[in-house]
C-alpha cells in the first residue's frame, strides 16, 4: 500500500520542482492528448466494427481501359497521321460543344500541316471569331486567322448551359492532363456508354434504381458519378469519313484517334521536349566522364594533407602554452 501512495507523492514532487505554471501546462497538454487518443481509438474501433458500406459509384465505376499510343514511352513520338484523324473527329464531332481555348490554329503545324493548309483550316472553320467593327464600334464576327485560338462554340457560360441542359461542356485543351488515365480516360469514356437497365458490374449486380440516369443524363461507368449529361458523341461506325489509306472509321478507331489528338493538345511540344531531354542527358553523361577522367589525371595521385585547425593549429598551441606558463600551469 505504501508503494501506491508513493507514486502520486513522487509526481507531485516532480511538478513542484518544475514550478506550478509549467505543471499546469503539462497537465492541460496531457489532458488534450488523452482526449485525442480516446477519440482516435473510438473512431478506429467503430470503423473496424462497422465499416462504411460501399457506394454505387465505388461498386460500378470502372477504371479506364488500356490504350496504347505511339507517344506513350520515353522514346515514343506522336503519330501525325493519327493526330490528323483525331483532329478531324474533333472538328466534325466535338467542336460543336467543346472548346480548345489554349490551342491556336498555327499549332497545327505540329500535326504536319503546312502554312497554306493552316490558313485554309482557320478561314474555313465553322465558328467565326468575335470582334468589333472598327467603323461603328459594334460587335461583329470575322473569319479566323492562323494566329487565332480555336473559337469557343458558345458566346458565354450561360449560353453553353442553356444549350446543354444546364451542363457546361468542359474545355478540352488540357483534358488528358486533368483526368486520371489521360488519353485512356477519353477513349474509355467515348466507348463506354451502356444500357443502365441491363448493365451488371463485375459482381453481377444490377445498377440500383437510385443511380439510374435521370432526364437528360446517360449512363457511363467510366464517368466519376456514373451519369453524364453528354450523349454518346460517337454513335456509329463511319460517322466521320477518313481519307483513303487510313483505317476504317469505327467507333473504337475514332475514339482512339481523338484521344491521341487531345494528348497532343495538352502538350504539343512533347516531341521537342524529349529531344532536348535526351540532348541534356547526353551532355551531362559526357561531362561526368570528362570530369572523372580529369580527376584521375590531375588529382588522384596527389597527397592529401589535413590542415590543422582549432586546438591543433600551431599558432593556437603557442598561445595556449604561453597562457599556461603565465598562469603557472605546467603542461
Amino acid at each position: 500500500m505504501g508503494f501506491l501512495f508513493a507514486i502520486p507523492t513522487a509526481i507531485l514532487a516532480y511538478f513542484a520542482r518544475l514550478g506550478w505554471v509549467r505543471s499546469i501546462a503539462l497537465l492541460v497538454g496531457a489532458g488534450f492528448a488523452g482526449v485525442l487518443l480516446i477519440s482516435l481509438g473510438s473512431t478506429v474501433s467503430s470503423y473496424l466494427a462497422s465499416p462504411p458500406a460501399a457506394t454505387a459509384e465505388e461498386e460500378f465505376h470502372k477504371h479506364p481501359k488500356h490504350l496504347k499510343l505511339a507517344s506513350d514511352s520515353p522514346f515514343g513520338r506522336f503519330d501525325q497521321a493519327q493526330l490528323q484523324r483525331g483532329f478531324q473527329v474533333y472538328k466534325e464531332v466535338c467542336a460543336a460543344c467543346h472548346s480548345l481555348n489554349l490551342v491556336s490554329f498555327y499549332h497545327l503545324e505540329g500535326l504536319g500541316y503546312n502554312e497554306a493548309q493552316i490558313k485554309n483550316i482557320a478561314a474555313g472553320w465553322p465558328i467565326e471569331v468575335p470582334t468589333v467593327n472598327a467603323e461603328t464600334g459594334e460587335p461583329a464576327i470575322r473569319k479566323a486567322l492562323a494566329s487565332d485560338r480555336f473559337p469557343n462554340p458558345y458566346a458565354n457560360e450561360t449560353a453553353a448551359r442553356a444549350a446543354n441542359n444546364n451542363a457546361l461542356p468542359p474545355d478540352l485543351s488540357l483534358m488528358t492532363k486533368a483526368r486520371e488515365g489521360g488519353g485512356a480516360y477519353v477513349y474509355s469514356l467515348l466507348t463506354g456508354y451502356a444500357n443502365p437497365k441491363t448493365y451488371r458490374n463485375e459482381k453481377g449486380e444490377p445498377l440500383p434504381a437510385a443511380n439510374q440516369p435521370g432526364q437528360g443524363l446517360h449512363f457511363n461507368p467510366y464517368f466519376a458519378n456514373l451519369n453524364i449529361a453528354m450523349p454518346p458523341p460517337l454513335s456509329s461506325d463511319g460517322q466521320v469519313t477518313y481519307a483513303e489509306g487510313n483505317p476504317a472509321p469505327t467507333v473504337d478507331q475514332m475514339a482512339r484517334d481523338v484521344a491521341a489528338f487531345l494528348v497532343w493538345t495538352a502538350e504539343p511540344t512533347m516531341d521537342r521536349r524529349k529531344d532536348v531531354g535526351f540532348a541534356v542527358a547526353l551532355f551531362l553523361l559526357i561531362g561526368t566522364v570528362l570530369a572523372y577522367m580529369a580527376y584521375q589525371n590531375l588529382w588522384y595521385s596527389a597527397k592529401r594533407k589535413v590542415a590543422p585547425v582549432g586546438v591543433l593549429d600551431s599558432g593556437n598551441r603557442a598561445k595556449r602554452t604561453r597562457a599556461s606558463r603565465k598562469a603557472g600551469i605546467k603542461e
